[in-house]
């Protein structure tokens, strides 16, 4: 491995102290990662904008300011990008739709704000199917994004594009959102990590809908302490967010360690009985070991999932009409038909079956929220399937099991996403094949912390994540 490549692949942290130490410059370690997405983003196609001149400008500027003795962020003069749904300014941001595809917008999310307040430097936009829908990441825009461990496959999504600039060393950090699995799924498909936090942890300042509890922004890197520092500057109270958590993000700069002696964990690796390949059972059976090594109490236990579908898929309807379906009325026959589907689904809701799904998920909430009193953690596997042919748009059966939409594959993530509860993917292994595997710990209610520590402590005894893809310029 060169010197550029492994400056790529150090960790946020590391970069992070190097800058400050002077042990390495903001340029160097920009020269780098855009020399490594110049060598290798042409054969995954992860990131679909990029401005390098700006970003190489932004990193003089960072080092003069060291140089003068200025008060550095905790992300200063690290390279970042963006999912190309998160608003950035004077950054083209297409939402990979036709309708965007030349926008550029003349404000930043306060997600993207966060991270450049924090030091961290923007150097372009990551690949996302259309407007985020499903969990295969492809647009008429730019295009499929190919999983650099086998590029005959899909990277996930929806952050997918994300996922593989984190997993080639195109970038040490990048940010994506997560309604239905899109920081979960392409972190267990690239060999990273992807935290979904708790609802109001990062908060949104510019949603349409402000009270939309589905959808979450969030970190994805390489090690859990990368993101636990990255999640540091995202988090903290906003007042433009009615569902803002209190409080600042400092606690996610605590260390992670923790003695885990005596930790109850709730262990399905079929989540209770969804479809799951057999190769993706087995990898997470195969951890159990680690868990109980740790010190951890392991009993085969699984809340009732039974109402998460029709609360999520109903609440999920409601949120595509909302936010999309005026796009879709100026816009007729542009949008994917998927998108097209979600939005007829919300729009041929009655308020009796948008209130049926609220209880229900309530109910769900409680039924967790107790199950969980019991259990500190659950684990499940992330994605019911391991990366399957890109040239496929989505799973369509499972085993013998049929599945009824683009997104039903999906449902040990968005059985997730139901209850509100953080919940992060950790790689746990390879298949036969060399295709990745995460698997899925999830935390009580709002315990962001708690969920890093434990998923740290798996990474380390793991290392897992140290595999990086064999593709090379």
């Amino acid at each position: 491995m060169g010197n550029s490549e492994a400056i790529c692949y150090m960790t946020a942290t590391a970069l992070a102290d190097a800058i400050r130490a002077g042990d390495l410059s903001a340029r160097e370690v920009m020269q780098a990662h855009l020399a490594r997405i110049e060598q290798v983003n042409p054969q995954v196609n992860a990131m679909v904008t990029l401005h390098a001149e700006q970003a190489m400008q932004a990193a003089l500027a960072a080092d003069e300011a060291q140089a003068q003795g200025k008060a550095l962020g905790p992300l200063h003069g690290l390279p970042v990008a963006h999912k190309d749904l998160t608003l950035t300014k004077g950054m083209r941001t297409t939402f990979g739709s036709k309708i965007h595809e030349h926008f550029i917008p003349d404000q930043s999310a306060l997600i993207v704000e966060r991270q450049q307040q924090a030091g961290a430097i923007s150097v372009g936009k990551t690949n996302t199917p259309e407007f985020g829908a499903g969990s295969q990441t492809f647009n008429e825009v730019f295009g499929a994004t190919r999983n650099p461990y086998d590029l005959s496959r899909t990277c996930g999504g929806s952050s997918g594009g994300a996922a593989v600039a984190l997993a080639t060393g195109m970038v040490p950090l990048a940010d994506g959102s997560d309604m239905f699995g899109s920081l979960r799924c392409p972190a267990s498909f690239n060999n990273v990590v992807g935290l979904r936090p708790s609802v109001g942890r990062v908060p949104r300042s510019l949603t349409l809908d402000g009270w939309d509890s589905l959808a979450v922004d969030g970190p994805m890197a390489r090690t859990v302490q990368d993101l636990a520092l990255y999640l540091s500057v995202m988090a903290g109270f906003d007042a433009r967010d009615p569902l803002a958590i209190a409080g600042t993000g400092a606690q996610f700069r605590e260390p992670l360690g923790r003695d885990l002696k005596g930790v109850r964990i709730a262990w399905s690796p079929t989540m209770g009985g969804l479809p799951i390949e057999p190769q993706v059972v087995q990898m997470i059976e195969a951890q159990r070991s680690v868990f109980e090594g740790l010190g951890c109490i392991v009993e085969e236990a699984c809340p009732d999932f039974s109402d998460a579908t029709e609360a999520a898929l109903t609440l999920r309807a409601y949120q595509f009409q909302a936010n999309l379906g005026e796009l879709m009325d100026r816009h007729p026959g542009v949008l994917k038909q998927t998108i097209v589907s979600n939005i007829e689904a919300g729009r041929a809701l009655d308020i009796t079956q948008l209130a049926r799904a609220r209880v229900l998920r309530t109910r769900l909430f409680r039924q967790v929220h107790d199950f969980m009193s019991r259990y500190e953690f659950m684990v499940f596997p992330t994605s019911q399937v391991a990366p399957f042919p890109i040239e496929q748009e989505y799973v369509t059966q499972i085993g013998d099991v049929k599945m009824d939409s683009y997104i039903d594959w999906m449902r040990s993530a968005y059985y997730v996403t139901a209850t509100a509860h953080p919940a992060i993917s950790v790689p746990c292994g390879f298949t036969a094949q060399g295709l990745p595997v995460g698997l899925q710990i999830v935390g009580r209610h709002q315990a962001d912390f708690a969920l890093l520590q434990i998923a740290h402590a798996f990474e380390q005894a793991t290392q897992f994540g140290q595999q990086h893809p064999p593709i090379a310029g």
